[in-house]
């Protein structure tokens, strides 16, 4: 297929190479035109996926999308409500497209965007992908670091009935399983990051403030994941009023990883120790917490509230971040204008389906 990537930074990159290895002919865009510098014509690619593979760089989003038979979205989520609105502009009438991962309720938004462009009858659905297929590091320009190719990743879509095709998409692309979710909500909700990363970053801020070199899998010890678990719980409660379940951290890590299922701080332990010291984060502005607070945890809360759920323990560690970052990481633009209390209905039709 004729596969867009839009977002250049290092999953976009190590998804782009991927699909190139299995015969897709890619084209890459950098919103910001800065991931795509250095790009010649392709990218080197090392670790689970090797070679120097043909990629074609788009100077912009409407070239980016022409003639393409299919896009993935693989930008920050923080980056959604400035890029959504303009994807929304110019995705072409029954163009499907993959967000991964589909944090909060990203695939929901566009499909509000994309309404009020007018007919939904040319509208394609919008894949929401649990987890992103690849986790990778760029190491220069024009070469990309492909640490894991994942198993299997959850694959929902907007509206629901399309899962199964939106998952055959993802598939036949990046060649993981696809387990249909059943819901774009199951899939907004399901990426470990958020827990594992906010309770990372709790439990390290002085080594990220000090700029310190540190593993992240081997600091993540028992104490450490005894917070994550309790994380998971909250999660696993509201994931349960919605109906849709979530994969536990073990479930995650070894999909991710291929290591054993085991007790997650022995699962994180193997990974160090086959994978080597992973660096954790080593400046404030980090991912950890500017994208997987808000978009993460905090998304968390918002649902809840709506379906009258506690959530003590991930309202306790976003507001120990709050203080430690010492700013307000609840913000979210993506859920302006939407009521948590009717979220099962507008994910099973889509804005302006039904």
């Amino acid at each position: 297929m004729r596969l867009s990537v839009l977002g250049a930074g290092a999953v976009g990159p190590a998804a782009a190479v991927l699909a190139a290895s299995r015969g897709h002919a890619v084209t890459i865009w950098s919103p910001s035109g800065r991931g795509t510098a250095g790009i010649e014509g392709g990218m080197e690619a090392e670790g689970a996926v090797r070679g120097w593979f043909p990629l074609r760089v788009a100077a912009g989003l409407a070239e980016a999308l022409d003639d393409a038979e299919a896009a993935l979205l693989a930008v920050p989520a923080y980056a959604f409500p400035d890029l959504l609105p303009r994807i929304a502009r110019a995705l072409p009438p029954g163009l499907p497209l993959l967000i991964a991962p589909a944090a909060s309720l990203a695939p929901l938004a566009l499909d509000g965007l994309l309404a009020a462009r007018g007919a939904p009858a040319v509208r394609a659905a919008i894949g929401a992908m649990a987890t992103t297929p690849v986790t990778a590091r760029r190491r220069a320009p024009g070469r990309v670091f492909v640490a894991t190719v994942r198993a299997a990743v959850d694959v929902a879509a907007v509206p629901s009935a399309a899962a199964a095709s939106m998952g055959a998409l993802a598939t036949a692309l990046f060649g993981h399983a696809s387990p249909a979710a059943p819901s774009a909500l199951g899939a907004g909700i399901a990426n470990a990051n958020p827990i594992i990363h906010a309770v990372l970053a709790l439990t390290n801020v002085t080594r990220i403030e000090r700029a310190e070199e540190w593993p992240q899998y081997g600091l993540m010890t028992p104490a450490a994941c005894r917070m994550m678990e309790a994380l998971a719980r909250e999660r696993a409660a509201l994931a349960a009023l919605f109906g849709t379940p979530v994969l536990d951290l073990e479930e995650s890590l070894h999909r991710a990883n291929g290591v054993p299922l085991g007790p997650l701080a022995e699962m994180a332990a193997r990974i160090a120790e086959t994978r080597g010291a992973v660096a954790g984060p080593a400046a404030m502005e980090t991912r950890y917490v500017t994208e997987d607070v808000p978009y993460g945890l905090a998304f968390y809360l918002w649902l809840a509230r709506g379906q009258g759920l506690a959530m003590p323990v991930t309202e306790a560690v976003v507001t120990a971040l709050e203080a430690l970052w010492g700013r307000d990481l609840r913000r979210n633009p993506l859920l302006d204008g939407l009521d948590p209390g009717a979220i099962a209905e507008a994910l099973d039709a889509g804005y302006g389906r039904g």
